[in-house]
Formats: structure tokens, sequence, C-alpha cells
């Protein structure tokens, strides 16, 4: 049985202990799109030598940025096919500006795991600390596993972020590379469904997918540049839920309403009907 949710609720994963680098930020800011205004000043901070500004949204590679295989849903009760998962949701909460380099040590467990019917959803929560114990970051993400519901256990919660009713405060078109997902790949997720075309053929998709990690860093990056000022350190998190793929080179479209101290968003897909790609989009500022 694929999943066994006896075993799997609880359950903690191996302790990551890690490091990263300026250069690594650059690299994972390149992954965003940092450079298209190459002369703009707000835009040089993601990619100053020795000190780039770091996004919250750095959070979700550092501990695996240098690996170089594809990754595995193995976890104690869980064993899935790579080709049957894809990202459910993400939020990351920084406790403090995420130095350009530093090390970390991570300790995660499997918070949730909730039946579908068709599929599973299994969520994990992190919590990270420099080596001094110092907090650095909390987050909390989902898997969605196609094929593997109805296992007996309960849907759980449907929650949603409630927009106000009317016109958004801004809204702005981003655009994607066609290379976006080969460059993003070397940011730690080697997963060939952003790569491979046969793979992503088998996996239901007519090309490679952009990783949804990349298309939440490259919106939060464009909500913190339109918004306030290029200064990543006002961002105090970012969450969103996966609601659609990006293939590499499309616009995406991303509106914003201002709600007390949270930027909330919707983003869509121009080349597609305005396909959804994220939602309940949701920037705290600091």
């Amino acid at each position: 049985m694929p999943i066994d949710p006896s075993v799997a609720l609880g359950a903690s994963l191996p302790i990551q202990e890690f490091s990263w680098s300026s250069s690594d930020v650059q690299l994972y800011n390149l992954g965003l799109g940092a450079g298209a205004r190459p002369t703009d000043a707000g835009e040089l901070r993601y990619l100053r030598d020795g000190d780039p500004q770091v996004l919250p949204t750095f959070a979700t590679v550092a501990a695996t940025f240098h690996d170089t295989e594809p990754p595995k849903v193995s976890f104690p009760g869980v064993e899935i096919d790579l080709a049957k998962v894809v990202h459910g949701s993400q939020e990351v909460k920084v406790h403090a500006p995420i130095p350009a380099s530093g090390k970390g040590r991570t300790t995660t467990r499997i918070a949730e795991v909730w039946d579908k019917g068709k599929a599973a959803v299994i969520v994990q929560e992190s919590v990270t600390e420099d080596l001094d114990g110092n907090p650095l970051w909390t987050a909390r993400s989902s898997i969605f596993a196609r094929g593997e519901g109805g296992f007996g256990g309960e849907r759980g919660p449907s929650e949603a972020v409630a927009l106000p009713d009317r016109e958004p405060d801004a809204e702005f078109d981003v655009p994607t590379l066609p290379q976006q997902a080969l460059l993003y790949r070397l940011c730690g997720d080697r997963n060939p469904l952003h790569s491979d075309p046969e793979f992503a053929k088998a996996a239901g998709f007519p090309a490679p997918i952009l990783h949804g990690l990349c298309t939440y860093g490259t919106v939060c990056k464009s909500i913190t540049d339109h918004l306030l000022d290029s200064d990543a350190t006002r961002v105090a998190g970012f969450r969103a839920k996966f609601a659609g793929v990006v293939f590499p080179g499309e616009t995406l479209r991303v509106r914003v309403w201002k709600s007390g101290n949270q930027l909330l968003a919707t983003v869509t897909v121009t080349d597609r009907d305005l396909a959804p790609a994220l939602a309940d989009v949701v920037l705290t500022i600091a």
C-alpha cells in the first residue's frame, strides 16, 4: 500500500544540515528572472556580489540546493511514484531576513494526510534554525498525489482566501523564459518533469512544465518589486496554492489587493485564456 496514514501521520523525516552561499542566492534569483532589467538599481539588489538580497522563498530550496538527483517521495508510510506527484501548496514565514550565506538545520514532520478520493494530499511542516539554534524560517508544504487516494482517510479542510469585492490595487504581467525550467532546476530540483519531454508526456503533460516553486518565487519577487520597492526585507511570509500548470515561456498576470499588512493576489496565464496558475496568494508585510 503506497500510503499508510497510521505510520505517516506525525512521522519525523531525517534532519537536514546544509549551507548556502551568496552565489547560490544569485543563481536562485536568476532562476526567478532577476536581471531582466540589468541597469535597474532595484533589480541589481538581487545580484550583488557578496550580499545579494534574499527573498523568503529561497527557504524552499536552501536545504537541497546542491542536490543533483531527482527527488523521491519516500517517507515513513509513504511510497509514491514521482510522476504522480505535483506540488499542492507552499508557505514560508521568516523570523528575520535570511542572510546571503549561512548554515542551517531543518527538522520536518508529516503534519497531515488527507484522502481526496482519487488523490492523496500529504502536508509537511519544517522548522529551520542556524547552527546556534536561532530560528531562521518555518515552512509548510503539501503534495498532491494522483491516484493515491481511497485509503479511507478524512478529506481534510477546504480553505480559501477571500478577496476584496473591488478592482485590484495593482495588475501587471510577468514573462517567463523558454529556458526558465532548465535554469531553475540548477537550484536543486532535478525532477525530469521539468526537463524531459518524454517523462512529461508519460505524466500526462504535452511538454515539460515550469516548477511550481519557480512560479511561486517569481510571483513573490514580482509583487515585491512592484509594491514593496524591490525590498525583500519587507516580506515576512509568502504562501500560495498551485492551481494549474505553467509552461516555460508563458506570461503570468498578477492581480494584487491590499488588505492591512497583507497583499492578496491571483495569478493566471495570459497565453491560455487566463488559466489559473496560483491561487490564495498571500504576501505578509514585515
